[in-house]
C-alpha cells in the first residue's frame, strides 16, 4: 500500500503538461511594427497642414497688395452671355438687380453674418458665387494730384448687373430663407431680389422667360408702311370743343 502510493502520484504528474495558449487576453493594440509594415507613407511629405491655404478666402485673396490695380468696370454681357445669373449649386439665391458696381469685402461679409445670424441652429451651406480679388488704392483727404494713386484700403469684388452673389442649400424652409435674404440684401448697396433654382436667366436687364436668346440676336425687321394700322380718329364733339380761355 505504501509502495503503490508514491507511483500513482508521480504518473499523475508525468501527465500534467504546461499548456501553450496564452491564458492572458490579446491586447487590442496593435504592434508598432506591424503598423509600419501596413502603412507606407511617402517620405518628406506631410500629411497635414497647420497653415492657410495658398489662394486665401472669397474676402481676401493671397495677392500681393503692393502691386497697383486699375480700378477696371464690371463685366458688361454684350455678347448675349447669362453666366452667372442663374442658381447653380444651392436651392436659393440672392440677385443685384438695378446697376452694376463694386462690392467691398467688409460689406459681403455682413451680408454672410447676418444671414448665418438669422439661420442660427438651422442645416444649410452657404455658396458664395463672387471673390474680392480687386485691390482698392486710396489716397489721403486733401491730396494735390500727381502724387501717385495711393496706398491699399481695402479687397473689393466686382459685380455685374442680376449676378447672383450668395446661394443657399439646406434643410430650411423657403420663407424663412427669404427673411434671411431680405436682411442681407438690406446690408448691401443696390437692389437685391430672391431667386429659386431653375429661374430663367437673364441677359443684362432682359429676362429670358418666354424669349429666346436667338430670338434677342435676330436683328430688327423693316415694317412696311402699308402693315401699319392707321392711328383711329377722334370723334367729333372733341375736335370741336372749345377752348377753355376763351371768354
Amino acid at each position: 500500500m505504501h509502495s503503490n502510493t508514491p507511483s500513482c502520484l508521480l504518473g499523475a504528474f508525468r501527465s500534467l503538461r504546461i499548456s501553450q495558449i496564452p491564458t492572458t487576453r490579446p491586447s487590442i493594440v496593435p504592434n508598432a511594427s506591424i503598423i509600419s509594415r501596413k502603412i507606407q507613407c511617402p517620405q518628406n511629405v506631410r500629411l497635414f497642414s497647420a497653415t492657410a491655404s495658398m489662394a486665401g478666402n472669397w474676402l481676401e485673396p493671397s495677392l500681393n497688395r503692393k502691386k497697383k490695380m486699375m480700378k477696371g468696370r464690371p463685366r458688361v454681357p454684350t455678347g448675349g452671355s447669362t453666366k452667372g445669373t442663374t442658381v447653380m449649386w444651392g436651392d436659393y439665391g440672392l440677385r443685384m438687380t438695378d446697376h452694376h458696381r463694386r462690392i467691398s469685402a467688409q460689406q459681403l461679409k455682413i451680408a454672410e453674418d447676418t444671414i448665418k445670424q438669422r439661420l442660427r441652429g438651422e442645416k444649410y451651406r452657404l455658396y458664395k458665387r463672387v471673390c474680392c480679388n480687386v485691390g482698392v488704392f486710396v489716397s489721403g483727404n486733401e491730396m494735390r494730384m500727381g502724387k501717385g494713386k495711393g496706398s491699399f484700403d481695402h479687397w473689393a469684388a466686382r459685380v455685374a448687373v442680376n449676378q447672383i452673389v450668395l446661394e443657399l442649400r439646406g434643410m430650411v424652409h423657403e420663407q424663412v430663407v427669404r427673411d434671411a435674404f431680405r436682411l442681407a440684401g438690406n446690408k448691401l448697396p443696390g437692389q437685391w431680389e430672391f431667386v429659386l433654382k431653375g429661374a430663367p436667366p437673364m441677359v443684362g436687364i432682359t429676362k429670358l422667360d418666354g424669349v429666346t436668346l436667338e430670338e434677342l440676336k435676330r436683328p430688327r425687321r423693316k415694317i412696311s408702311a402699308e402693315s401699319v394700322a392707321p392711328a383711329p380718329q377722334t370723334s367729333g364733339s372733341e375736335s370741336q370743343r372749345a377752348p377753355l380761355d376763351l371768354p
